[in-house]
């Protein structure tokens, strides 16, 4: 054939060429930060699959998951420590970790086989702990990312931002976040979340406040600029807690965030 149609086979080889040249350049483009194909994955994603109350349709996202495979293989392959050309800003950083970390507890209630609830012993070991994620190249499970990575860039505004689609975690945002708008998103996060009853209710006549057990989790992180938990929720609330009073913890629902 190679004799008889020498034209034939130039052609072929070619294209091949043009081909895996396009796709070199396709994922070079990826890893250097050039391209918003897998941030527009996630979108739809968000756009999607999560309703105005921030639940997920799990069942529907894993019959039609390729646009969260998409996001969850660019994780896999790009990441501040594994590609810091591709993120020129801290506040680009920030928004790739908050995004990350949502779509890969995304991503691992589907693996799991979408449970019920996380309470359990074993399955919140198993979703936190055991199961580990390709993140830039290097494997890592949840908690350590939240607690290893996320959490030592400082800002607690971050835990009103990650998500482990839990009942009680903060309500997942429909868009995600972005380096030109993270901080404006935290801050309007954080401020919805002290805004919410299911988050924070105040009795003036017992003179208590209960709030979400995600202070209880975090204390540190919030009384690191602050004096007192009470301190750093009236950063967020229009309506003062009075600083006196005794600060309750609201139990953790760790029931699937389904649709």
């Amino acid at each position: 054939m190679r004799d008889n149609d020498p034209d034939g086979n130039k052609i072929h080889y070619s294209r091949r060429i043009k081909r895996l040249a396009s796709l070199f350049l396709m994922a070079t483009a990826a890893a250097i930060g050039q391209t918003s194909e897998p941030l527009d994955a996630w979108a739809r994603v968000l756009n999607t699959y999560v309703d105005e109350r921030g639940r997920v349709d799990f069942a529907g996202l894993a019959a039609g998951s390729d646009d969260l495979r998409t996001y969850v293989d660019y994780i896999a392959a790009v990441s501040p420590r594994s590609t810091p050309d591709a993120f020129a800003t801290a506040d680009a950083e920030l928004a790739y970790y908050l995004n990350s970390y949502n779509a890969l507890a995304m991503y691992n209630v589907i693996d799991t086989g979408i449970p019920q609830s996380l309470a359990f012993l074993f399955r919140k070991f198993t979703f936190f702990y055991w199961n580990e994620f390709n993140i830039g190249g290097k494997k890592i499970s949840l908690y350590r990312y939240e607690n290893d990575v996320i959490r030592r860039l400082g800002d607690p505004r971050v835990h009103f931002a990650l998500n482990c689609m839990s009942v009680s975690c903060p309500q997942l945002p429909r868009v995600p976040f972005t380096a030109n708008s993270v901080q404006r998103q935290l801050e309007a996060e954080t401020r919805r979340f002290f805004a919410e009853a299911r988050n924070i209710r105040v009795d003036h006549a017992r003179q208590t406040v209960e709030v979400s057990a995600i202070l209880d989790f975090y204390t540190e992180d919030f009384l690191a600029n602050d004096p007192s938990l009470i301190a750093y929720i009236n950063r967020y609330r229009n309506d003062q807690i009075p600083i006196s009073y005794t600060v309750e913890f609201i139990d953790y629902d760790w029931t699937i965030n389904s649709r």
